[in-house]
């Protein structure tokens, strides 16, 4: 039974990521997220169900538009089956329980902010607004011991980030700072304190190598969200384990 469940997860998240990925592109872009239906940018050719089975229908064409042989980016099938494997092992590290609903409502948010992110350094109000309800209403039915870290984690995260912002004069973006206010609401504030110093120490291995490649420019902003979605992952999932091998460290 538990295989069969699993199963149902890995393609309930690849055809929700494929939705995801339509979602983080048009809603930043100002598009309806259900019409007109999906079509190839270049020929504009309406595509069929065999050419939006997600993943496989990628390498089924080998990466191509079937019309006019436009490459399709990878990036569409890597968040299909990224989401599709998230959603996948969820059970395995929170269990069959009322978690479960949290963990896939959270990698959902992730999945749509990174897209968004990635393709216009925008983190979209509306995307957030939609997700602040389910994530109190998850919260309620799996709540946090003791109930109110989640909110002290939402206060937190969304007043650190604008101290940095204001601090930094525009070093960190307004979608950046809500985005953790929301998170803060599911990761408390434990959670939501090591989701950003995992971020930014991340971002900051990531810039200097950008650097040093030179394929990003000092004092150009670059997109935060990403870092912010990995790290909410681990700390989200892992962050118990971290603390108490962190903390083991200074007894040590």
């Amino acid at each position: 039974m538990d295989l069969l469940l699993h199963i149902y997860l890995f393609v309930l998240g690849a055809v929700l990521g494929s939705f995801y990925n339509v979602v983080g592109l048009r809603v930043t872009a100002g598009k309806s997220i259900v019409s007109p239906r999906s079509h190839c940018p270049n020929c504009q050719t309406t595509l069929s169900w065999k050419e939006l089975i997600p993943v496989v229908s990628f390498f089924m064409q080998q990466g191509k538009c079937r019309n006019c042989s436009l490459k399709i980016s990878p990036v569409y099938p890597f968040f299909e089956l990224l989401t599709a494997s998230l959603f996948t092992i969820s059970p395995l590290l929170v269990g069959w329980s009322k978690e479960l609903l949290v963990a896939l409502a959270l990698i959902s948010l992730l999945h749509i902010i990174t897209v968004s992110d990635i393709t216009t350094m925008l983190i979209p109000d509306k995307i957030l607004l939609v997700f602040l309800p389910i994530f109190i209403i998850t919260r309620i039915i799996s709540p946090l011991t003791p109930w109110w870290d989640s909110v002290l984690g939402a206060a937190a995260g969304f007043t650190i980030l604008l101290i940095i912002a204001l601090v930094s004069k525009g070093g960190m973006g307004g979608g950046d700072i809500k985005l953790f206010g929301v998170l803060g609401i599911i990761l408390g504030l434990t959670g939501t304190l090591l989701t950003l110093f995992i971020a930014s120490f991340i971002g900051a291995i990531f810039g200097i190598i950008g650097i040093l490649l030179k394929k990003l420019q000092r004092g150009k902003p670059m997109a935060f969200g990403p870092f912010i979605a990995i790290s909410a992952l681990i700390s989200y999932y892992f962050h118990e384990q971290l603390l108490s091998w962190y903390f083991s460290l200074l007894i040590w």
